[in-house]
């Protein structure tokens, strides 16, 4: 056999390899991926209304409501200006948990004041199709002219106070800096009055800081059981983290982190453990850019309930994470790229998973058992 012969054989093998590993990959996938709406541009969060309806924010600053299985084609009225550039826009969206009593949402998003941009959280009333008696109740400080790290999640625990995820807006010395919000994770009551029992309350330090040492968290979320808050954020180059969320405590950014620096690949900090900070509950590297994440509860996937599930933007996949006392066990990798950056990762009231992609023409995806 020739050499060109023989290297067209070992190529089909090869191919005929990597074909069997995708089928088997795809067999192995419980679930089949429904596409429910198609036309979002850069959609970044979502939250379910007591109805079944469904808020989604669109990045560039439009919030959209999907109801009676379509997307309605007017955008909610009356957002505050929001500043889309970058990785900012409008951002997280929540519901208080009296909602049905008073219709009030909160949304996350990019404002501009003096000498820059900050994450402001904005709570609102529904109406309809408009926002009535809108009201910022949080500014992070200070005002940053860089356009990267904004955080950006809410949630809102089982004691009424509202968690707001943040990132260090690329400075990263600030995240070890508690007279500022950068790189923390934010905590106030529904009002944005600081809780007398938060870490800080009493002290000089910024107001409503939570936990400190954080790079840029896009998932936040409540365990099914023990209620324990759990994030996840962004490292570079490497060193993406699962965390559990503690009152008052560090967890490093950038003293300790497993990440690396862009391109170089050198050190950043003083390596990857120090006493008095935190060490994640899971890690990734090299990074998989994670965004979104919800731990399962549900009864359509019983094998899943209580694993924990992340978006990936990087690879576009959904990440399926064991869980077993606060340990992560095993990790399973779905999608694979086919709908493109997944950004957000909520189970909906049927129990069933429902995903955001964020490119130009974002996509509502809702999976279902096979």
């Amino acid at each position: 056999m020739s050499r060109q012969n023989l290297m067209s054989a070992l190529f089909i093998v090869l191919l005929c390899l990597a074909i069997g590993s995708v089928a088997q990959a795809q067999s192995d996938q419980p679930f089949t991926v429904e596409v429910v709406s198609d036309n979002l541009e850069h959609p970044w969060g979502m939250a379910f209304m007591p109805s079944g309806d469904i808020l989604i924010t669109e990045r560039p600053g439009r919030l959209r409501l999907f109801r009676d299985a379509s997307l309605d084609p007017d955008p909610i009225s009356g957002l505050p200006p929001i500043e889309a550039s970058g990785q900012g826009g409008l951002m997280g969206v929540a519901l208080h948990p009296r909602f049905a009593d008073n219709q009030f949402i909160y949304l996350s998003y990019v404002g501009y004041g003096k000498r820059g941009f900050s994450t402001q959280v904005l709570r609102a009333r529904l109406d309809g199709l408009k926002l009535l008696e809108s009201t910022i109740i949080f500014r992070s400080e200070p005002n940053i002219r860089s356009t990267r790290h904004f955080g950006g999640r809410l949630l809102f625990d089982d004691k009424g106070y509202l968690f707001i995820s943040l990132g260090e807006r690329g400075q990263r010395a600030d995240a070890q800096d508690l007279k500022l919000h950068s790189g923390s994770l934010i905590r106030v009551a529904d009002d944005g009055s600081i809780p007398d029992d938060n870490p800080y309350a009493d002290s000089a330090h910024a107001n409503g800081v939570f936990t400190s040492g954080n790079r840029n968290m896009q998932g936040l979320c409540l365990h099914p059981q023990t209620r324990a808050i759990w994030t996840h954020e962004h490292g570079p180059q490497g060193g993406d983290e699962v965390n559990v969320m503690l009152a008052g405590a560090n967890y490093g950014w950038p003293t300790i982190t497993y990440g690396r620096n862009y391109g170089f690949g050198t050190k950043i900090g003083e390596g990857t453990h120090k006493p008095g900070m935190e060490q994640p509950i899971h890690k990734w590297v090299p990074s998989i850019a994670p965004s979104g994440m919800t731990f399962y509860n549900g009864t359509k996937f019983p094998q899943w309930r209580g694993d924990l599930f992340v978006g990936s933007l990087k690879f576009g996949l959904l990440v399926r994470l064991e869980v077993k006392d606060n340990e992560v066990v095993s990790e399973q990798r779905f999608l694979n790229g086919k709908y493109g950056r997944i950004r957000d990762v909520v189970e909906g009231p049927d129990g069933l998973l429902y995903l955001l992609t964020d490119e130009r023409g974002g996509a509502l995806l809702r999976l279902q058992p096979r």
